[in-house]
Order: structure tokens, then sequence, then C-alpha cells
């Protein structure tokens, strides 16, 4: 259940960014669907420059690493300043998740994005040049997160992901909460194959199981698909499908 001051608010979830590229926002997350709920006030984007917060003429948020090494790292007291200013604005007592793009980071999964659904403030800190000074990190109460073992150039990518993750599970902006229910990685399995007209294309047919009107014959298909599926490519939600269905 959401926190009882969550009713005083206008939207269902807030995400405060703190990025060097504000202007990458909202990206793809003022299109489609999510786009639409923006707009409609159904949650909230506040991109915060960091740059902002830099106590120097140029504006710099970052340093050589010590001990030597390539690239540059963010700075802690620059990113420090730029949190608290985040904190400040914020109603004592609701629920505020603080995230940190990072590939040292959990990976990112859709039970952390129904998690990180409780929220009512969610702030991302993305992440520039080699990383970010580990002392803001472990100082600050932040949630480490990764999408994958992959490098991006930056957070921003990544934030804008997660973001939609999130705001597609809000009641309603989806529209039928069966949508949600059948997708991939719903109760550790991948989706089953999905047809539509033509019925034959390029001489391949739709299975004739799905145009039998059989719904009761159809949903077991699509529950042996999905658990083949899931058995050849994803062999660990596979032994945690199995896991589950034995409790």
């Amino acid at each position: 259940m959401k926190n009882e001051n969550h009713k005083t608010r206008l939207s269902y979830i807030e995400f405060n960014i703190l990025t060097l590229f504000p202007e990458l926002f909202p990206g793809s997350a003022g299109a489609s669907i999510i786009g639409k709920a923006l707009k409609n006030g159904i949650w909230k984007l506040n991109p915060i420059n960091i740059r902002q917060f830099s106590q120097n003429n140029q504006c710099s948020v970052d340093d050589s690493p010590f001990g030597g090494g390539p690239g540059l790292i963010m700075r802690p007291d620059i990113l420090g300043i730029a949190l608290d200013h985040v904190n400040s604005t914020i109603t004592p007592n609701i629920n505020h998740r603080i995230l940190c793009l990072s590939p040292k980071g959990k990976r990112f999964h859709q039970n952390i994005a129904k998690d990180l659904l409780n929220s009512d403030v969610v702030t991302i800190i993305c992440g520039r040049y080699e990383g970010i000074d580990e002392r803001f990190v472990s100082s600050r109460n932040i949630e480490e997160l990764s999408l994958g073992d992959f490098i991006t150039s930056g957070g921003e990518q990544a934030a804008l992901v997660i973001i939609d993750s999130i705001v597609r599970l809000i009641p309603g902006v989806l529209g039928k909460k069966e949508s949600l229910e059948q997708e991939s990685f719903e109760k550790n399995l991948l989706e089953y194959p999905q047809y539509t007209r033509p019925e034959i294309w390029e001489g391949k047919k739709v299975p004739s199981i799905l145009l039998s009107g059989n719904h009761e014959e159809i949903k077991n298909w699509r529950l042996k698909e999905s658990e083949s599926i899931t058995k050849s490519r994803r062999p660990d939600l596979w032994e945690e499908y199995i896991a589950q269905k034995k409790v």
C-alpha cells in the first residue's frame, strides 16, 4: 500500500533525474502511452542539471581519479549538493527511493520495477565518464542498478528504460489488467508466440489451435509454449518457475 501522504499528491509517482544532459528527457518517455500518461499528470518527471550545483566558473563536475588511470570521475561534493537539493523538496515521511545506474549494480528485473512502483518519489542519478566517487554512493543510501552486462555512454538511456518499465505498471496506463498479466517475466515465464492477420503469410500458417475458438485449449497451448520457450532460452527463469510451482 502506498503512503497515506500520497493521497494529497496529483501524480501517482514522481521521478527526479540528476543528469548532465537534461535535454535527453523526456525522450522516449514523452511518447506513446507513457507520454500520454505524463501529459495527463499520472506521473511526473523532473530532469535536474547537475552542473547548476558546481562551485566553479567552468561548471565542471568531475576530476581525475586518485591513484591514476584513464578518464574522469564525478565529484562527490557536487553530487552531494545536488542530492541534498532534491531531498529538500520532498515531503517528509514519504517513500523515496534513490537509484544510481552502474555496471556494478544489481541486475534490474520486473520484480524490482514492481517494487519501485510502491514509491512516491524515485530519484535516479545518471553517471557519466568513468563513474561516480564511491564515497557519494556509500554515504547516501543509494541503490545501484544495472540493466545488464554492457556499457553505455551514461545512465540516461537506462533511466528511461527503468521509468518506462515502472510507469506502464501504474493501474490504468495500459488499459486492461490482462495486458500486464500475460507478459514475459510474469510468473517467471517468457511470453508465448503471438499471431495476427493474415492467417497465411509467406506460406506460414497461424497455429490452428488459435483459430479453434476453444479458449481452454488455447490457454493450455499458450502455457505449454511459454514453458517450452522459457526452458530452452532462459534456464535461470525455468528453475525459478519450477521452484515456484512446488510451493
